[in-house]
């Protein structure tokens, strides 16, 4: 919809194209995401609750790790539900405010991951590399201080991008080839000169991604050569199994955020794009979860001691 305002028309909504306009595909994909959805949802609030009730996973590690969760939530649930009502409905319209928050949705959660993950990263050199000051060097202070810091980097890259979107003059089309109002198409249907805020925008998310993989790679240059001064094997064992989840984790977030936001844009399709956003919005909040339950030994044990509270009780 949009209005005329003297010589331009104003853009009220927006239609998102979505990822399919077959009908048998789009049935089969919403049983698939709502599927998804429902077990983000579930393992990272089970996550949640499992580390508040436990008392042994009452330490920096799974403090961080349960934002890490209620992130993942919030990245997952800015973008599905509404990609869902599209697989229902012929044409899905998202309104100009909704676009916008949206938006700045997307990027307040995927910019707070990054600082958590690199918070996390912080912890598992401290415990591994000074293990005796780990006590009095990631106390229960500096690790508020962490996340509170996470969120208000996140909040000010959000401001960033929703004061782009408030700046940009739509006054054309409306269709956005997408499933959500990712930045990159918009600035496409903008028809203001966007040039000094694209770049302001590249700058800001662009420095995240680079002091987050800075801290996180020398994290673990530190980590790596600690553990191979290990004479005990068994020792370099237990230390390299603290930090496989973490790694995982991190692999596959920055392996995705990398071919989206890093990688020409020539060189891969928009229905590429789509995909990769997908697994990046919708399929990792899912998988951290199931990373960090299979591969950390305190998470199986808490959860095996609350099953057996629950069955004897």
């Amino acid at each position: 919809m949009a209005f005329l305002n003297g010589n331009y028309t104003v853009v009220t909504e927006f239609i998102l194209l979505g990822l399919t306009d077959d009908p048998v595909l789009r049935v089969v994909l919403f049983t698939i995401i709502l599927c998804i959805y429902l077990v983000t949802v579930s393992g990272n609030i089970s996550t949640i609750l499992l580390i508040r009730v436990s008392s042994q996973l009452h330490h920096p590690m799974y403090f961080f790790l349960s934002h890490l969760a209620s992130v993942d939530i919030g990245i997952s649930s800015s973008v599905t539900p509404n990609m869902l009502v599209n697989f229902l409905v012929e044409r899905n319209t998202i309104s100009y405010l909704g676009c916008a928050i949206q938006l700045s949705s997307a990027a307040f959660f995927g910019s707070t991951e990054s600082f958590i993950l690199a918070a996390m990263a912080y912890d598992r050199f401290v415990a591994i590399c000074n293990p005796l000051l780990y006590p009095t060097k990631v106390s229960t202070q500096l690790c508020i201080q962490l996340v509170v810091g996470s969120y208000i980097g996140g909040l000010l890259n959000a401001s960033s991008f929703t004061w782009s979107f408030f700046s940009f003059l739509f006054c054309g089309p409306n269709r956005i080839n997408h499933f959500f109002c990712d930045f990159a198409p918009l600035v496409e249907l903008s028809c203001s000169d966007n040039s000094v805020l694209i770049v302001l925008d590249s700058f800001s998310a662009g420095s995240i991604i680079v002091i987050t993989v800075f801290v996180i790679a020398v994290s673990y240059t530190y980590i790596l050569i600690t553990i191979l001064k290990m004479r005990s094997t068994e020792g370099r064992r237990k230390a390299f199994s603290t930090c496989t989840s973490h790694l995982t984790a991190v692999t596959v977030f920055y392996g995705t955020v990398t071919f989206i936001y890093v990688m020409p844009k020539s060189s891969y399709s928009t229905d590429q794009n789509k995909v990769v956003s997908v697994f990046y919005m919708v399929v990792i909040p899912m998988l951290k979860p199931l990373i960090y339950s299979l591969r950390s030994n305190e998470m199986k044990g808490a959860l095996k001691r609350q099953l057996s509270k629950n069955k004897f009780s």
